[in-house]
């Protein structure tokens, strides 16, 4: 049976919001050629909304951030913290703790069916 992988990502709806931020950039980039560095902003969100995200597999966590990847397997997990606006960390067992982009309690009971329940969902 393949294993189940639950990926999530940054709704990519996100992207108009990017668009029009580019839009309204735009008078002031093109006042100066130095102000079309501003374009570099709308550019750094769309490439988070694009890259940002989290992998689940029965093997591991895959983390995506926006200029890297991790793999943490399950045998390095203690088990996940979360904060007080919803947002979920991987605490490891050497006591450190990875931040997983874009997920939210929410998404718990799915990473908990791709883990293979390897702990338990709320």
């Amino acid at each position: 049976m393949p294993s189940t992988v639950a990926r999530v990502r940054m709704t990519r709806s996100a992207l108009l919001a990017v668009g029009f931020l580019a839009i309204c950039v735009s008078p002031v980039a093109l006042a100066k050629p130095w102000l079309a560095l501003l374009f570099l902003i709308p550019v750094v969100i769309g490439t988070y909304v694009l890259r940002a995200g989290v992998d689940v597999d029965a093997d591991g966590v895959t983390v995506r951030a926006m200029l890297g990847v991790r793999r943490v397997g399950w045998n390095e997990v203690a088990g996940l913290a979360l904060g007080r606006r919803g947002e979920v960390r991987l605490a490891l067992r050497n006591g450190r703790a990875v931040r997983l982009p874009v997920v939210r309690a929410r998404h718990l009971p799915v990473l908990a069916t791709a883990s293979g329940n390897r702990f338990p969902a709320p």
